[in-house]
Protein backbone atom coordinates (compact mmCIF):
# COMPACT_ATOMS: atom_id res chain seq x y z
CA UNK A 1 0.00 0.00 0.00
CA UNK A 2 2.72 2.47 1.25
CA UNK A 3 4.89 1.65 -2.22
CA UNK A 4 1.72 2.46 -4.51
CA UNK A 5 1.09 5.46 -2.54
CA UNK A 6 4.78 6.46 -3.55
CA UNK A 7 5.09 5.57 -6.65
CA UNK A 8 1.99 7.53 -7.13
CA UNK A 9 3.37 10.66 -5.53
CA UNK A 10 6.58 10.56 -7.50
CA UNK A 11 4.04 10.27 -10.62
CA UNK A 12 2.12 13.63 -9.61
CA UNK A 13 5.53 15.34 -8.79
CA UNK A 14 6.78 14.41 -12.43
CA UNK A 15 4.41 15.71 -14.56
CA UNK A 16 4.43 19.46 -13.58
CA UNK A 17 8.27 18.84 -13.74
CA UNK A 18 8.26 17.84 -17.20
CA UNK A 19 5.40 20.77 -18.14
CA UNK A 20 7.71 23.22 -16.76
CA UNK A 21 10.83 21.90 -18.92
CA UNK A 22 8.30 21.83 -21.97
CA UNK A 23 6.84 25.12 -21.44
CA UNK A 24 10.87 26.47 -20.74
CA UNK A 25 11.86 24.28 -24.38
CA UNK A 26 8.85 26.48 -26.61
CA UNK A 27 9.90 29.98 -24.90
CA UNK A 28 13.58 29.11 -26.29
CA UNK A 29 12.03 28.03 -29.40
CA UNK A 30 10.14 30.78 -30.15
CA UNK A 31 12.72 33.23 -28.38
CA UNK A 32 15.31 31.58 -31.17
CA UNK A 33 12.56 31.48 -34.31
CA UNK A 34 11.83 35.24 -33.43
CA UNK A 35 15.51 36.41 -33.25
CA UNK A 36 16.06 34.45 -36.38
CA UNK A 37 12.79 35.99 -38.38
CA UNK A 38 14.01 39.57 -37.47
CA UNK A 39 17.71 39.32 -38.32
CA UNK A 40 16.01 37.71 -41.65
CA UNK A 41 14.09 40.91 -41.74
CA UNK A 42 16.79 43.48 -40.77
CA UNK A 43 19.21 42.32 -42.75
CA UNK A 44 18.02 43.29 -46.00
CA UNK A 45 17.53 47.00 -44.65
CA UNK A 46 21.08 46.68 -43.70
CA UNK A 47 22.45 45.77 -46.72
CA UNK A 48 20.11 48.91 -48.14
CA UNK A 49 22.06 51.48 -45.92
CA UNK A 50 25.55 49.68 -46.72
CA UNK A 51 24.62 49.74 -50.48
CA UNK A 52 24.07 53.40 -50.41
CA UNK A 53 27.36 54.28 -49.15
CA UNK A 54 29.00 52.07 -52.29
CA UNK A 55 29.48 55.84 -54.28
CA UNK A 56 31.72 58.40 -55.69
CA UNK A 57 29.65 61.17 -54.35
CA UNK A 58 30.95 62.67 -50.64
CA UNK A 59 27.91 64.07 -50.53
CA UNK A 60 25.76 61.32 -51.35
CA UNK A 61 27.70 59.58 -48.56
CA UNK A 62 27.33 62.03 -46.21
CA UNK A 63 23.16 61.26 -46.70
CA UNK A 64 24.34 57.29 -46.98
CA UNK A 65 25.46 58.28 -43.65
CA UNK A 66 23.33 60.40 -42.08
CA UNK A 67 20.51 57.30 -43.06
CA UNK A 68 22.55 54.78 -41.35
CA UNK A 69 22.72 57.48 -37.88
CA UNK A 70 19.06 58.05 -38.33
CA UNK A 71 17.49 53.94 -38.37
CA UNK A 72 17.19 51.91 -35.72
CA UNK A 73 19.97 49.37 -37.08
CA UNK A 74 22.33 48.05 -33.93
CA UNK A 75 25.12 48.29 -35.83
CA UNK A 76 25.04 51.83 -37.14
CA UNK A 77 27.63 53.06 -34.38
CA UNK A 78 30.32 50.62 -35.23
CA UNK A 79 29.49 51.29 -38.78
CA UNK A 80 29.93 54.90 -38.49
CA UNK A 81 32.85 54.56 -36.52
CA UNK A 82 34.51 52.22 -39.16
CA UNK A 83 33.77 54.18 -42.31
CA UNK A 84 35.38 57.18 -39.55
CA UNK A 85 38.44 55.49 -39.41
CA UNK A 86 38.90 54.20 -43.13
CA UNK A 87 37.53 50.41 -41.93
CA UNK A 88 34.32 49.65 -43.51
CA UNK A 89 34.47 48.40 -47.30
CA UNK A 90 32.96 46.44 -49.86
CA UNK A 91 34.41 42.99 -51.47
CA UNK A 92 35.51 44.21 -54.92
CA UNK A 93 34.34 41.15 -57.17
CA UNK A 94 30.78 40.11 -54.69
CA UNK A 95 28.29 42.03 -52.77
CA UNK A 96 29.48 41.39 -49.39
CA UNK A 97 30.45 44.00 -46.77
CA UNK A 98 33.08 44.08 -44.51
CA UNK A 99 34.63 45.31 -41.52
CA UNK A 100 38.52 45.09 -41.19
CA UNK A 101 39.84 44.94 -37.60
CA UNK A 102 43.25 45.99 -38.44
CA UNK A 103 44.65 47.39 -41.58
CA UNK A 104 48.83 47.46 -40.20
CA UNK A 105 49.60 44.66 -42.84
CA UNK A 106 49.29 43.38 -45.93
CA UNK A 107 46.53 40.88 -45.03
CA UNK A 108 43.45 42.08 -43.27
CA UNK A 109 41.72 40.30 -40.57
CA UNK A 110 38.08 41.24 -41.79
CA UNK A 111 34.98 40.50 -40.52
CA UNK A 112 31.21 40.38 -42.04
CA UNK A 113 29.74 43.62 -41.55
CA UNK A 114 26.40 43.10 -41.08
CA UNK A 115 26.28 39.67 -38.90
CA UNK A 116 29.81 40.33 -37.71
CA UNK A 117 30.85 36.61 -37.98
CA UNK A 118 34.46 36.07 -38.94
CA UNK A 119 35.25 36.14 -42.56
CA UNK A 120 38.61 35.18 -42.85
CA UNK A 121 41.23 37.97 -44.64
CA UNK A 122 41.15 40.05 -47.13
CA UNK A 123 43.56 42.81 -48.82
CA UNK A 124 43.71 45.84 -50.93
CA UNK A 125 42.98 43.41 -53.94
CA UNK A 126 39.37 41.69 -52.83
CA UNK A 127 38.37 44.63 -50.32
CA UNK A 128 37.58 48.15 -51.44
CA UNK A 129 37.67 50.16 -48.27
CA UNK A 130 35.43 53.41 -48.46
CA UNK A 131 37.18 56.95 -48.97
CA UNK A 132 35.85 59.58 -47.29
CA UNK A 133 37.64 63.99 -46.95
CA UNK A 134 37.84 66.00 -44.12
CA UNK A 135 34.36 67.28 -44.72
CA UNK A 136 32.86 64.05 -44.52
CA UNK A 137 34.79 63.17 -41.65
CA UNK A 138 33.46 66.52 -39.47
CA UNK A 139 30.54 65.23 -40.51
CA UNK A 140 30.31 61.87 -39.23
CA UNK A 141 31.86 62.98 -36.28
CA UNK A 142 29.07 64.79 -35.49
CA UNK A 143 26.82 61.99 -35.99
CA UNK A 144 28.86 59.19 -33.65
CA UNK A 145 28.79 62.70 -30.85
CA UNK A 146 24.89 62.19 -31.40
CA UNK A 147 24.41 58.65 -31.18
CA UNK A 148 26.75 59.05 -27.98
CA UNK A 149 24.25 61.40 -26.27
CA UNK A 150 22.16 58.40 -25.42
CA UNK A 151 24.48 56.32 -23.47
CA UNK A 152 23.68 56.11 -19.99
CA UNK A 153 26.61 57.01 -18.72
CA UNK A 154 27.31 60.24 -17.42
CA UNK A 155 30.78 60.62 -18.46
CA UNK A 156 30.28 59.56 -22.13
CA UNK A 157 27.13 62.04 -22.53
CA UNK A 158 29.43 64.72 -21.61
CA UNK A 159 31.99 63.75 -24.04
CA UNK A 160 29.96 63.63 -26.52
CA UNK A 161 28.40 66.92 -25.71
CA UNK A 162 31.85 68.68 -25.92
CA UNK A 163 32.72 66.66 -28.94
CA UNK A 164 29.65 68.37 -30.75
CA UNK A 165 30.80 71.76 -29.71
CA UNK A 166 31.49 73.69 -33.32
CA UNK A 167 30.27 70.11 -35.20
CA UNK A 168 26.48 70.89 -34.71
CA UNK A 169 24.66 70.99 -38.33
CA UNK A 170 21.01 71.12 -39.82
CA UNK A 171 20.94 67.75 -39.77
CA UNK A 172 21.58 67.15 -36.27
CA UNK A 173 20.30 70.48 -34.79
CA UNK A 174 16.52 69.05 -34.23
CA UNK A 175 18.13 66.01 -32.32
CA UNK A 176 20.54 67.67 -30.44
CA UNK A 177 17.94 70.26 -29.11
CA UNK A 178 15.80 67.32 -27.76
CA UNK A 179 18.64 65.70 -25.87
CA UNK A 180 19.20 69.11 -24.63
CA UNK A 181 15.52 69.28 -23.29
CA UNK A 182 15.66 65.85 -22.00
CA UNK A 183 18.65 65.69 -20.16
CA UNK A 184 18.96 66.51 -16.81
CA UNK A 185 22.61 66.56 -16.01
CA UNK A 186 23.68 70.44 -15.86
CA UNK A 187 26.95 69.85 -17.14
CA UNK A 188 26.02 68.18 -20.20
CA UNK A 189 23.29 70.34 -20.54
CA UNK A 190 25.80 73.46 -20.52
CA UNK A 191 27.97 71.90 -23.36
CA UNK A 192 25.05 71.26 -25.54
CA UNK A 193 24.13 74.49 -24.73
CA UNK A 194 27.24 75.94 -26.00
CA UNK A 195 27.17 73.51 -29.17
CA UNK A 196 23.76 74.74 -30.02
CA UNK A 197 25.13 78.50 -29.82
CA UNK A 198 27.53 78.16 -31.77
CA UNK A 199 25.44 76.65 -34.01
CA UNK A 200 22.81 79.67 -33.88
CA UNK A 201 25.78 82.10 -33.84
CA UNK A 202 27.00 80.72 -37.56
CA UNK A 203 23.05 80.79 -38.56
CA UNK A 204 23.01 85.32 -37.27
CA UNK A 205 21.38 84.85 -34.53
CA UNK A 206 23.26 87.91 -31.86
CA UNK A 207 21.25 86.69 -29.29
CA UNK A 208 22.93 83.29 -28.45
CA UNK A 209 26.21 85.36 -28.46
CA UNK A 210 25.73 85.76 -24.75
CA UNK A 211 25.74 81.69 -23.86
CA UNK A 212 29.35 82.38 -25.41
CA UNK A 213 30.77 84.99 -22.92
CA UNK A 214 33.36 83.76 -20.97
CA UNK A 215 34.05 80.36 -22.66
CA UNK A 216 37.38 79.12 -22.96
CA UNK A 217 37.11 76.55 -24.97
CA UNK A 218 39.55 77.14 -27.81
CA UNK A 219 36.78 75.62 -30.37
CA UNK A 220 34.13 78.60 -29.51
CA UNK A 221 37.22 81.27 -29.69
CA UNK A 222 38.35 79.65 -33.29
CA UNK A 223 34.48 79.97 -34.44
CA UNK A 224 34.19 83.28 -33.24
CA UNK A 225 37.98 84.71 -34.67
CA UNK A 226 36.17 85.23 -38.27
CA UNK A 227 32.56 86.37 -37.38
CA UNK A 228 34.01 89.06 -35.49
CA UNK A 229 36.57 90.06 -38.44
CA UNK A 230 33.04 91.20 -40.25
CA UNK A 231 31.30 94.67 -39.97
CA UNK A 232 27.80 94.04 -39.50
CA UNK A 233 26.00 93.99 -36.20
CA UNK A 234 26.43 90.47 -35.32
CA UNK A 235 30.24 91.19 -36.09
CA UNK A 236 30.68 93.85 -33.41
CA UNK A 237 28.73 91.76 -30.63
CA UNK A 238 30.98 88.69 -31.67
CA UNK A 239 34.14 91.24 -31.12
CA UNK A 240 33.29 92.24 -27.47
CA UNK A 241 32.20 88.45 -26.73
CA UNK A 242 35.87 87.53 -28.00
CA UNK A 243 37.31 90.49 -26.59
CA UNK A 244 36.31 88.91 -23.02
CA UNK A 245 37.44 85.88 -23.53
CA UNK A 246 40.93 87.16 -24.39
CA UNK A 247 41.25 88.54 -21.67
CA UNK A 248 40.19 85.82 -19.52
CA UNK A 249 42.08 83.12 -20.96
CA UNK A 250 45.38 86.31 -20.88
CA UNK A 251 44.75 85.56 -17.03
CA UNK A 252 44.76 82.12 -16.95
CA UNK A 253 47.58 82.38 -19.06
CA UNK A 254 49.94 84.17 -16.82
CA UNK A 255 49.03 81.48 -14.64
CA UNK A 256 50.41 78.79 -16.53
CA UNK A 257 53.38 80.92 -17.07
CA UNK A 258 53.81 81.09 -13.40
CA UNK A 259 53.31 77.63 -12.94
CA UNK A 260 56.27 76.39 -15.64
CA UNK A 261 58.16 79.40 -13.50
CA UNK A 262 57.61 78.09 -10.67
CA UNK A 263 58.98 74.17 -12.09
CA UNK A 264 61.88 75.54 -13.23
CA UNK A 265 62.98 77.17 -10.15
CA UNK A 266 61.82 73.96 -8.39
CA UNK A 267 65.17 72.00 -10.45
CA UNK A 268 67.41 75.45 -9.71
CA UNK A 269 66.45 75.03 -5.83
CA UNK A 270 67.60 71.44 -6.01
CA UNK A 271 70.08 71.42 -8.04
CA UNK A 272 71.31 74.73 -5.99
CA UNK A 273 70.54 73.92 -2.15
CA UNK A 274 73.19 71.05 -2.11
CA UNK A 275 75.47 73.34 -3.02
CA UNK A 276 74.58 76.26 -0.85
CA UNK A 277 75.03 74.02 2.20
CA UNK A 278 78.70 73.03 0.85
CA UNK A 279 79.77 76.83 -0.03
CA UNK A 280 78.07 78.20 2.54
CA UNK A 281 80.10 75.44 5.44
CA UNK A 282 83.26 75.17 3.57
CA UNK A 283 83.62 77.85 1.27
CA UNK A 284 84.97 75.10 -1.76
CA UNK A 285 84.12 76.15 -4.99
CA UNK A 286 82.54 72.49 -6.41
CA UNK A 287 82.89 72.29 -10.04
CA UNK A 288 81.75 68.78 -9.97
CA UNK A 289 78.28 69.59 -8.48
CA UNK A 290 76.82 69.18 -11.82
CA UNK A 291 78.13 65.37 -12.18
CA UNK A 292 76.55 64.52 -8.50
CA UNK A 293 73.40 65.48 -10.34
CA UNK A 294 74.13 63.68 -13.32
CA UNK A 295 75.06 60.63 -10.66
CA UNK A 296 71.67 60.27 -9.13
CA UNK A 297 69.66 60.67 -12.65
CA UNK A 298 71.85 57.65 -13.79
CA UNK A 299 70.81 55.87 -10.15
CA UNK A 300 67.68 56.39 -11.53
CA UNK A 301 68.49 54.45 -15.44
CA UNK A 302 69.91 51.89 -13.21
CA UNK A 303 67.41 51.23 -10.72
CA UNK A 304 64.57 50.81 -13.79
CA UNK A 305 66.73 48.54 -15.56
CA UNK A 306 67.01 46.48 -12.98
CA UNK A 307 63.55 46.51 -12.44
CA UNK A 308 62.07 46.08 -15.94
CA UNK A 309 58.43 47.54 -16.59
CA UNK A 310 58.04 48.60 -12.90
CA UNK A 311 59.02 52.48 -13.43
CA UNK A 312 56.66 53.79 -10.33
CA UNK A 313 58.46 51.23 -7.54
CA UNK A 314 62.18 52.35 -9.52
CA UNK A 315 60.96 55.63 -8.75
CA UNK A 316 60.51 55.30 -4.94
CA UNK A 317 63.60 53.53 -4.74
CA UNK A 318 65.32 55.77 -6.81
CA UNK A 319 64.83 58.67 -4.27
CA UNK A 320 66.54 57.24 -1.37
CA UNK A 321 69.10 55.25 -4.29
CA UNK A 322 70.04 58.69 -5.43
CA UNK A 323 70.45 60.21 -1.82
CA UNK A 324 72.82 57.30 -0.92
CA UNK A 325 74.93 56.91 -4.03
CA UNK A 326 75.46 60.55 -4.73
CA UNK A 327 76.24 61.23 -1.32
CA UNK A 328 78.96 58.23 -1.12
CA UNK A 329 80.68 59.95 -3.98
CA UNK A 330 80.57 63.35 -2.11
CA UNK A 331 82.33 61.77 0.48
CA UNK A 332 85.17 59.96 -1.39
CA UNK A 333 85.60 63.34 -2.75
CA UNK A 334 86.00 65.33 0.43
CA UNK A 335 87.80 62.38 2.05
CA UNK A 336 90.51 62.34 -1.10
CA UNK A 337 90.45 65.77 -2.69
CA UNK A 338 88.54 68.51 -0.50
CA UNK A 339 90.00 68.16 2.98
CA UNK A 340 94.01 68.55 1.65
CA UNK A 341 92.76 72.09 0.08
CA UNK A 342 90.59 73.62 2.66
CA UNK A 343 91.17 77.62 2.97
CA UNK A 344 92.57 77.52 -0.67
CA UNK A 345 88.94 78.22 -2.50
CA UNK A 346 90.80 78.55 -6.36
CA UNK A 347 92.87 75.33 -5.91
CA UNK A 348 89.08 73.34 -4.93
CA UNK A 349 87.38 75.41 -8.00
CA UNK A 350 90.33 73.59 -10.39
CA UNK A 351 90.60 70.64 -8.52
CA UNK A 352 87.15 69.76 -8.77
CA UNK A 353 86.61 71.03 -12.81
CA UNK A 354 89.40 68.35 -13.31
CA UNK A 355 87.02 66.03 -10.86
CA UNK A 356 84.14 67.02 -13.28
CA UNK A 357 85.58 65.91 -16.50
CA UNK A 358 87.06 62.52 -14.93
CA UNK A 359 83.24 61.47 -13.87
CA UNK A 360 81.86 62.72 -17.47
CA UNK A 361 84.48 60.17 -19.11
CA UNK A 362 83.68 57.34 -16.80
CA UNK A 363 80.22 57.62 -17.21
CA UNK A 364 80.95 57.77 -21.21
CA UNK A 365 83.42 54.67 -21.06
CA UNK A 366 80.44 52.93 -18.77
CA UNK A 367 77.32 53.28 -19.95
CA UNK A 368 78.27 55.42 -23.54
CA UNK A 369 77.77 58.86 -24.60
CA UNK A 370 74.40 58.01 -25.91
CA UNK A 371 71.33 59.90 -23.78
CA UNK A 372 69.19 57.35 -22.09
CA UNK A 373 65.43 57.34 -21.34
CA UNK A 374 63.61 57.21 -17.72
CA UNK A 375 60.89 55.80 -17.88
CA UNK A 376 57.75 57.80 -16.33
CA UNK A 377 55.07 55.70 -14.21
CA UNK A 378 51.53 56.26 -15.33
CA UNK A 379 50.63 58.59 -12.39
CA UNK A 380 53.20 61.35 -13.61
CA UNK A 381 52.22 61.47 -17.24
CA UNK A 382 49.18 63.29 -18.70
CA UNK A 383 48.19 66.72 -16.98
CA UNK A 384 45.66 68.01 -14.65
CA UNK A 385 43.17 69.93 -16.01
CA UNK A 386 41.88 72.66 -14.31
CA UNK A 387 39.69 74.13 -17.54
CA UNK A 388 40.32 74.56 -21.01
CA UNK A 389 43.09 77.53 -20.87
CA UNK A 390 44.39 76.34 -17.90
CA UNK A 391 46.44 72.59 -17.32
CA UNK A 392 49.55 71.49 -14.91
CA UNK A 393 51.37 68.99 -16.33
CA UNK A 394 51.99 66.14 -13.65
CA UNK A 395 55.78 65.63 -13.89
CA UNK A 396 56.44 68.85 -13.52
CA UNK A 397 53.91 69.73 -10.51
CA UNK A 398 55.57 66.30 -8.94
CA UNK A 399 58.71 67.84 -9.05
CA UNK A 400 57.84 71.11 -7.51
CA UNK A 401 55.86 69.04 -4.41
CA UNK A 402 59.41 67.03 -4.25
CA UNK A 403 61.49 70.35 -4.28
CA UNK A 404 59.16 71.28 -1.61
CA UNK A 405 59.39 68.38 0.96
CA UNK A 406 63.23 68.42 0.09
CA UNK A 407 63.68 71.56 1.15
CA UNK A 408 61.45 71.28 4.19
CA UNK A 409 63.53 67.85 5.18
CA UNK A 410 66.53 69.98 4.89
CA UNK A 411 65.20 72.58 6.78
CA UNK A 412 64.18 70.53 9.68
CA UNK A 413 67.35 68.55 9.75
CA UNK A 414 68.93 72.34 9.91
CA UNK A 415 66.70 73.50 12.81
CA UNK A 416 66.06 70.27 15.03
CA UNK A 417 69.16 67.69 14.90
CA UNK A 418 72.67 67.69 16.17
CA UNK A 419 73.98 67.52 13.01
CA UNK A 420 72.27 70.94 11.95
CA UNK A 421 73.40 72.72 15.38
CA UNK A 422 77.22 71.91 14.50
CA UNK A 423 76.58 72.93 10.83
CA UNK A 424 75.14 75.93 11.74
CA UNK A 425 77.98 76.69 14.31
CA UNK A 426 81.14 76.12 11.91
CA UNK A 427 79.12 77.72 9.18
CA UNK A 428 79.09 81.01 11.74
CA UNK A 429 82.53 80.70 13.17
CA UNK A 430 84.44 78.27 12.37
CA UNK A 431 87.05 78.67 14.97
CA UNK A 432 84.56 78.98 17.92
CA UNK A 433 83.11 76.08 16.95
CA UNK A 434 86.44 74.12 17.39
CA UNK A 435 86.64 75.93 20.40
CA UNK A 436 83.20 74.46 21.95
CA UNK A 437 84.35 71.05 21.29
CA UNK A 438 82.85 70.59 17.44
CA UNK A 439 84.96 68.16 15.19
CA UNK A 440 85.08 70.72 12.41
CA UNK A 441 86.55 67.60 10.24
CA UNK A 442 83.74 65.50 10.25
CA UNK A 443 81.13 68.19 9.50
CA UNK A 444 82.95 69.05 6.52
CA UNK A 445 82.34 65.40 5.50
CA UNK A 446 79.02 64.52 6.42
CA UNK A 447 77.83 68.57 4.81
CA UNK A 448 79.38 67.32 2.29
CA UNK A 449 78.36 64.16 1.55
CA UNK A 450 75.00 65.76 2.66
CA UNK A 451 75.06 68.60 -0.01
CA UNK A 452 76.06 65.55 -2.47
CA UNK A 453 73.10 63.68 -1.70
CA UNK A 454 70.96 66.43 -2.17
CA UNK A 455 72.54 66.97 -5.69
CA UNK A 456 71.75 63.44 -6.59
CA UNK A 457 67.71 64.05 -5.11
CA UNK A 458 67.85 66.82 -8.11
CA UNK A 459 69.29 63.76 -10.42
CA UNK A 460 66.28 61.76 -9.69
CA UNK A 461 64.09 64.55 -10.62
CA UNK A 462 65.86 66.03 -13.45
CA UNK A 463 65.09 62.17 -14.97
CA UNK A 464 61.89 62.89 -15.42
CA UNK A 465 61.81 65.68 -17.31
CA UNK A 466 64.68 65.38 -19.49
CA UNK A 467 66.84 62.29 -21.09
CA UNK A 468 70.00 61.16 -18.71
CA UNK A 469 73.47 62.03 -20.34
CA UNK A 470 76.90 62.26 -19.55
CA UNK A 471 76.49 66.36 -19.96
CA UNK A 472 73.10 66.76 -17.67
CA UNK A 473 74.92 67.79 -14.64
CA UNK A 474 77.03 71.12 -17.04
CA UNK A 475 73.66 72.89 -17.88
CA UNK A 476 72.91 73.58 -13.58
CA UNK A 477 76.19 74.28 -12.13
CA UNK A 478 76.86 78.12 -13.38
CA UNK A 479 72.66 78.59 -12.38
CA UNK A 480 73.67 76.41 -9.02
CA UNK A 481 76.17 78.85 -8.15
CA UNK A 482 74.06 82.23 -9.35
CA UNK A 483 70.85 81.14 -7.24
CA UNK A 484 73.57 80.69 -4.23
CA UNK A 485 74.78 83.84 -4.39
CA UNK A 486 72.01 85.51 -5.05
CA UNK A 487 70.05 84.30 -2.15
CA UNK A 488 72.88 84.51 0.22
CA UNK A 489 75.82 81.92 0.95
CA UNK A 490 74.44 79.35 3.12
CA UNK A 491 71.25 80.15 3.69
CA UNK A 492 68.57 77.57 2.73
CA UNK A 493 65.38 80.04 3.02
CA UNK A 494 67.68 82.49 0.36
CA UNK A 495 68.33 79.62 -1.96
CA UNK A 496 64.15 78.81 -2.01
CA UNK A 497 63.59 82.39 -2.71
CA UNK A 498 66.31 82.70 -5.60
CA UNK A 499 65.71 79.49 -7.31
CA UNK A 500 61.99 79.86 -7.62
CA UNK A 501 62.51 83.92 -8.68
CA UNK A 502 65.14 83.02 -11.04
CA UNK A 503 62.81 80.80 -12.71
CA UNK A 504 59.74 82.17 -12.79
CA UNK A 505 61.91 85.55 -13.89
CA UNK A 506 63.50 83.70 -16.87
CA UNK A 507 60.22 82.12 -17.81
CA UNK A 508 58.63 85.63 -18.06
CA UNK A 509 61.09 87.00 -20.37
CA UNK A 510 61.34 83.75 -22.72
CA UNK A 511 58.43 84.78 -24.99
CA UNK A 512 59.45 87.81 -25.24
CA UNK A 513 62.81 88.02 -25.57
CA UNK A 514 64.24 84.02 -26.26
CA UNK A 515 65.51 82.00 -24.00
CA UNK A 516 69.20 83.30 -24.66
CA UNK A 517 68.90 86.99 -23.94
CA UNK A 518 66.28 85.60 -20.99
CA UNK A 519 69.36 84.14 -19.68
CA UNK A 520 71.87 86.78 -20.32
CA UNK A 521 69.22 89.56 -18.50
CA UNK A 522 68.74 87.56 -15.92
CA UNK A 523 72.62 86.91 -15.62
CA UNK A 524 73.20 90.92 -15.55
CA UNK A 525 70.11 91.50 -13.63
CA UNK A 526 71.40 89.49 -10.78
CA UNK A 527 74.89 90.99 -11.02
CA UNK A 528 73.13 94.42 -10.46
CA UNK A 529 72.22 93.50 -7.47
CA UNK A 530 75.08 91.81 -6.23
CA UNK A 531 76.69 94.91 -6.75
CA UNK A 532 74.58 96.87 -4.26
CA UNK A 533 73.73 94.14 -1.94
CA UNK A 534 76.87 91.87 -1.81
CA UNK A 535 75.69 89.41 1.00
CA UNK A 536 72.75 88.72 -0.89
CA UNK A 537 69.26 88.63 -0.34
CA UNK A 538 69.30 86.77 3.12
CA UNK A 539 72.59 87.76 5.07
CA UNK A 540 74.50 84.81 6.15
CA UNK A 541 75.27 85.20 9.73
CA UNK A 542 78.34 84.99 10.93
CA UNK A 543 81.52 84.69 8.85
CA UNK A 544 83.20 81.77 7.08
CA UNK A 545 87.12 81.16 8.13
Amino acid sequence: MSATVGSHGRDLMRGPTINVLLCLLMAWSLSFISQAAWGANDEPQARALLEALDTSSFQAKGDAAQAIADSDVEQKTRWLQALLDGRLGKERRGDRFYLITDDSGREWPIIDAITFADAGTGTRRTVDAFKINNDLRTRIEGMLASLSLSAGDEASRLSAAKRLIGEVTADNADSVRQTLADEESPNVRDSLGVALAIYKVQQGDADSLETLRGNLDTRVRNILAPIAAGDSELAAEAQSVLGGIESKRAWYDRAQTLFFGLSAGSILVLAAIGLAITFGVMGVINMAHGELIMIGAYTTWMIQQALPGQPGLALALAIPGGFLVAGAFGVVIERTVIRFLKGRPLETLLATFGLSLVLQQLVRSVFSPLNRRVASPDWLQGAWQINEALAFTLNRLAVLIFCLVVFASLWALMRYTRLGLEVRAVTQNRAMARAMGVRASRVDMLTFGLGAGVAGLAGVALSQLTNVGPNLGQSYIVDSFLVVVFGGVGNLWGTLVAGMSLGVINQVLQPWVGAVLAKIIVLVGVILFIQKRPQGIFAPKGRIS
